[in-house]
């Protein structure tokens, strides 16, 4: 992988695309599928963003939960590889531990209408209109109405019911009860189509086999290559952006970073129209998430039908939005890699996540930080110890990500692990009305089915950048 020489760029790109994360790398590789030359240009010394790994000694940490509905196979086979859909494979074993129920799910929509009206007791005819109701919506549709209330008009205080469907999705991709219900059904009637996927190898295997394409797609691609600048000539149309000090032109740019770093940083203030600037001050950055990454001893793996492939696990007496990010943790994911899932490393590795408030750790000082990161561990190691008892006589590595680990690795405003909220998206397809040329693709996490939302919106800005130029607007 080709990184940051500045003496070596062209002078003139088609498209630049700022940021290599899922979103950004989609759109480029479409684009130079096109005939278009794209610039890729990354500011961090590996592709992928959130959707990233990290080595340590012979184990192989992944980034970010790892699930995805079965689209992801249809969008990676159409926009990148056979090879990457092939390597794709379902997780068939999901499940839940709480105060209110434990239960195992294949997480799809036939297995959640019998444990819906088996186990919980919902009238069938319920659950169908739930089930389609979800499927049915789009970006169209009404946003006043939050997901809870959605909830309330389907399942009247069934806060269990509520539980079960709504919290694997605040993982997905942040959204919560006071969001819109649109958020969620998206997100849930994607996952519900035929379960939970992952990628066989891991990320590093997902992530080399999209540098190779994209280096056969002809893209420019450039590590430790963070963008300065987006200059913007007088006619309010995208002229160039700055790297390193090296002003190139580019008819059109997207950008895969932060929305609010988009728009305030990279572009700045002094660009847009009033109205605009004050829409785009209200959005709301989503919130971040902290990990706890541990490495079992080779001598020591754990077997599939202990702890199955996701555990969403909580001793919260009920699902609340504030519980969810508070740093005293209730509520925990852990996603379980075992060593087929890595072909020929012989690890199992062992990922939880939970969602967080930046606020909460930004303030810290150095001690204070490190003890935090301390009890963040032995608090995940005391609660994890109620599936695998002797976790300590297994760990091989334990280490700790929080809010600041992701603001420093992506440079996200916040450590901001889903992007803006809802309203993130009109600010975001605004772009270009208000400077031409100039796109934005992810970081609307809110919309997205995690992976798969990030793919298909690189290819949707892809597809209208094209467009634009089809039409002569990069002249």
């Amino acid at each position: 992988m080709a990184t940051h020489q500045p003496q070596d760029l062209r002078e003139h790109y088609d498209v630049v695309v700022i940021g290599g994360g899922l979103g950004g790398m989609t759109a480029a590789n479409v684009l130079a599928r096109a005939g278009r030359s794209v610039l890729l240009a990354e500011q961090h010394h590996k592709l992928g963003g959130l959707a990233t790994w990290f080595h340590r000694g012979k184990s192989v940490f992944d980034v970010a939960l790892h699930g995805f509905p079965v689209g992801m196979i249809k969008s990676c086979r159409r926009y990148w590889t056979s090879e990457i859909a092939d390597s794709i494979v379902q997780l068939k074993d999901i499940r839940f531990d709480n105060p209110m129920f434990s239960l195992s799910t294949t997480f799809d929509r036939g297995d959640f209408t019998r444990l819906l009206v088996e186990r919980f007791k919902v009238p069938a005819a319920n659950v169908e209109r739930f089930f389609d109701a979800a499927r049915t919506m789009n970006f169209y549709d009404d946003q006043a109405t939050t997901a809870g209330q959605l909830f309330e008009r389907f399942f009247p205080g069934r806060d269990d019911v509520v539980r079960l469907l709504m919290e694997p999705i605040t993982y997905a991709n942040g959204s919560t009860l006071e969001d819109p219900a649109l958020t969620y059904g998206i997100v849930f009637s994607n996952f519900m189509s035929k379960g939970v996927y992952t990628f066989r190898g891991g990320t590093e295997h997902l992530i080399r086999l999209m540098q190779q394409d994209l280096r056969r797609s002809g893209v420019d691609v450039r590590t430790r290559c963070p963008v300065e600048k987006v200059h913007v000539s007088a006619a309010k149309k995208v002229a160039a952006v700055t790297l390193d000090g090296k002003r190139v032109a580019a008819s059109a740019v997207i950008s895969n970073a932060n929305l609010l770093g988009t728009v305030f940083n990279l572009v700045g203030s002094e660009q847009w129209d009033a109205d605009f600037l004050e829409q785009a001050k209200a959005v709301r950055l989503n919130n971040s998430s902290t990990q706890v990454y541990m490495a079992l001893k080779p001598e020591m793996p754990l077997e599939e039908s202990q702890c199955g492939d996701l555990l969403f696990s909580s001793t919260a007496p009920a699902f609340r939005t504030e519980m969810l990010l508070s740093r005293d943790v209730t509520s925990r994911t852990y996603s379980f890699y075992y060593p087929q899932s890595r072909p020929g490393l012989d690890r199992c590795i062992v990922v939880a996540s939970t969602n967080a408030n930046y606020a909460d750790w930004s303030g810290l000082s150095k001690d204070e930080y490190k003890a935090g990161k301390q009890h963040l561990i032995e608090d995940t190691l005391r609660a994890i110890e109620k599936y695998v008892p002797d976790i300590r006589e297994r760990l091989d590595y334990v280490e700790a990500a929080t809010p600041l680990t992701f603001e420093r690795y992506t440079r996200h405003l916040q450590g901001a692990s889903f992007g803006t909220k809802f309203e993130g998206l009109a600010v975001s397809k605004a772009l270009p009305e208000q400077i031409a040329g100039l796109y934005h693709t992810g970081s609307v996490g809110i919309i997205m089915s995690g992976w798969l939302g990030a793919v298909n919106y690189g290819v949707i800005v892809a597809n209208d950048v094209d467009a634009w130029l089809m039409k002569g607007g990069g002249g």
